[in-house]
């Protein structure tokens, strides 16, 4: 019998991985399905479960899903501002919690479900790929240990043409989706800088372009923490995929092509190019750490501390935008 019932919420095309996961791992059960249209829960339990003998139940209410069902845990992956409220929801129901990035759309929001957390006494995971690499949790291992002495500076980028791909769809109305690029696919930087840094944020001034859209295409971000650190990214949402990080320590630098899995993974230190970087252990899906981390297999590579690092920084960039002014956290977006 499996350890751990999932429910899933969202049946759009990114949840199709989370049913991936969840359908390989031998201790979980996915017990129900939910999404406001109907035909999109019929049309996902059919590509996704079609050979499951035993198949979940569909919904349109994650509330009834969870009363009918009773799982102990829950994937979100919908709209980006349905985030909030739809984690307070699970956690009041006595769920854990894997949402899709971003966790939510604002700082507030991000501190008040750190509250529900802790009063929920239940795990909220964040659908961070890159904390699950040997290779991004090597430049973490780095910034905590001294080894390399304090990091100085990050410069980042991703390409990707998102804004053909996304056209029409949700992703381009900020009511649903709470930015464009910067918090769509370039969160994918933002996280695994604010992951790898681990630290609140002091500064921030951000240029970003709309082009013709209601959100944001591309983008150029200054950020400084309060740690002291100083980081450089750069998001387009209108070039061909590409992506690269650097980090440059008091004595040594790593560069790294994390988004795209390339393998690339160069070290330096005073004495010069480092030939064999050790790094130990394999990578793993957000979902599969989600799950060993509810039975008690491992730590949670993301927590609410993580969204909150995140919103402060994603505040800060919407306000600098909007006012051509460098912001701190916490001021009015």
């Amino acid at each position: 019998m499996a350890s751990v019932r999932v429910a899933l919420l969202g049946c759009g095309g990114f949840m199709r991985r989370h049913a991936e996961q969840y359908k390989s791992h031998p201790d979980v059960k996915v017990v129900g399905l939910c999404d406001v249209d109907p035909a999109h829960v019929a049309k996902f339990l059919d590509e996704n479960f079609r050979d499951v003998k035993e198949k979940p139940a569909t919904f349109t209410d994650p509330a009834e899903m969870y009363r009918a069902v009773r799982p102990d845990a829950v994937s979100i992956a919908t709209p980006h501002t349905l985030h909030f409220a739809q984690c307070a929801q699970a956690l009041k129901a006595g769920l854990h919690v894997l949402v899709e990035k971003p966790m939510v759309t604002s700082l507030d929001q991000a501190l008040a479900l750190e509250k529900k957390v802790k009063a929920a006494k239940r795990l909220l995971c964040i659908g961070y790929n890159t904390p699950c690499t040997v290779e991004v949790k090597k430049v973490r291992d780095l910034v905590r240990s001294g080894e390399m002495g304090r990091l100085k500076l990050v410069s980042m980028y991703i390409s990707q043409p998102w804004y053909h791909f996304v056209k029409g769809t949700w992703r381009m109305d900020p009511e649903l989706s709470g930015g464009g690029m910067l918090y769509d696919s370039g969160a994918h930087v933002f996280n695994t800088l604010c992951w790898t840094v681990e630290s609140d944020v002091a500064e921030v001034f951000a240029y970003v372009d709309n082009l013709d859209a209601k959100v944001d295409i591309n983008g150029a971000v200054c950020v400084k923490f309060k740690s002291g650190v100083i980081a450089q990214v750069t998001v387009s949402g209108e070039s061909p995929g590409g992506s690269f990080a650097a980090y440059m320590f008091e004595n040594g630098l790593v560069e790294l092509n994390p988004w795209y899995y390339s393998g690339y993974f160069r070290v330096w230190d005073r004495k010069g190019a480092v030939k064999y970087p050790a790094m130990a252990g394999t990578d793993f899906s957000p979902m599969h750490n989600f799950v060993e981390a509810i039975l008690g297999r491992d730590e949670p590579r993301t927590s609410v501390r993580n969204g909150i690092y995140q919103s402060q920084l994603m505040d800060a960039i919407y306000e600098s935008a909007r006012t051509g002014k460098p912001a701190r956290p916490g001021q009015k977006r």
